[in-house]
């Protein structure tokens, strides 16, 4: 005779089993196609009509910095993996900056928590307040889980050349000026 008390449980387990292995296909098959379809690496138009707050108040245009080489890294005051690279990212746009190289930090976050952030700890390359929907961009961008930190390089040709999930590491860096 079965146990009826394991049958309902073993039931929700494989119906669970079977949705987490259905999305991580989605998601792996989501990444190659990136990965592999050069259409894909090209931005929307609509990505240089965007318009950013500083943390001061002043507006960001992004399309200000079309036609150049970008260096563009989604973070939170919150984040601490975030907050650990921003020397690095403020070190590399100061040495980078003189050839042609542009940095924009993209704050999904609050503007008064990000202002209060910047106060203590300032970077050398511009800001802006992105909020919540700074995810849904970087998702755009191909942040596939949406997760922090998350950055995406565009050479002058508005071309997306290298994605990273996770900190940036200093080698990776000068291997991306090297290549774009």
């Amino acid at each position: 005779m079965k146990n009826s008390d394991s049958d309902p449980n073993r039931r929700h387990w494989l119906v669970g089993a079977v949705a987490g292995t259905a999305t991580l296909g989605g998601i792996g098959l989501a990444w190659l196609k990136l990965q592999r379809d050069p259409v894909q690496n090209g931005l929307d138009p609509a990505f240089w009509q965007l318009k950013f707050t500083a943390p001061d108040g002043t507006a960001l245009s992004m399309h200000t910095l079309r036609g150049k080489r970008l260096l563009l890294n989604f973070w939170a005051s919150w984040c601490p993996p975030c907050i650990e690279e921003l020397p690095l990212l403020s070190a590399f746009y100061k040495e980078n900056v003189a050839n042609g190289w542009q940095v924009l930090g993209l704050a999904v976050d609050e503007p008064d928590p990000v202002k209060r952030f910047l106060a203590h700890a300032p970077v050398s390359f511009p800001v802006g307040v992105a909020g919540i929907s700074g995810v849904q961009l970087s998702k755009s961008l191909g942040n596939l889980i949406g997760g922090l930190p998350f950055t995406v390089v565009l050479d002058q040709n508005a071309q997306i050349v290298h994605r990273k999930m996770g900190k940036v590491t200093f080698e990776e860096l000068h291997a991306w000026v090297g290549s774009v």
